[in-house]
């Protein structure tokens, strides 16, 4: 039997890390660990870091995802960052969540806020984070396939933003986020 060629190609198959969560309750304070997978399927309330990373020009860095990832593959990311693992400080979740995706180390990361995204069955309370940042990219190959720069404004809206790091540019530019 030959392949139609009309076909979409299946995704592959995603890559889902094998880590403890932290949990949290639904006013953000911990109440234990979850592995990935069991956080993901019962829909657990976590913590989640957003760094925003702007160039001097004022452009945000706009990641592509890779086919692979658990949640939005092939979506962008208008900020680096993840969940944050448990018993993890979110300033070092931020950090780590950095330099694995984008490889930018040893730059002043400036704590912007926290906000809550509650949709689409993601039960988050982000720490957003801003970073300035002209030098070289190096890109997680697991998890970033490209990325480009564009005005905050052009970058919100592009189809295909994952509805989070969306709201997080939001909060950042309203100033919403809860000091």
């Amino acid at each position: 039997m030959s392949a139609d060629a009309s076909l979409p190609e299946p995704l592959p198959a995603p890559h889902i890390a094998d880590e403890q969560i932290q949990l949290v309750d639904a006013r953000n304070h911990p109440c234990g660990s979850a592995p990935r997978a069991a956080m993901r399927r019962f829909r657990f309330w976590h913590r989640a870091t957003y760094v925003v990373v702007r160039n001097r020009r004022g452009e945000l860095c706009v990641q592509r995802r890779t086919l692979t990832k658990e949640v939005f593959p092939g979506g962008l990311d208008l900020a680096a960052g993840g969940v944050v693992g448990a018993g993890e400080a979110v300033h070092v979740a931020a950090r780590r969540e950095l330099a694995e995706e984008l490889g930018i180390q040893r730059v002043p990361l400036r704590h912007l806020g926290e906000f809550v995204h509650d949709a689409g069955g993601n039960h988050i309370f982000g720490s957003l984070f801003l970073v300035e940042h002209d030098g070289p990219l190096v890109l997680q190959a697991e998890e970033v396939a490209e990325t480009f720069w564009l005005p905050p404004e052009k970058a919100l809206e592009l189809d295909g933003v994952t509805p989070d790091t969306r709201q997080a540019v939001q909060v950042m530019l309203t100033g919403e986020a809860r000091r």
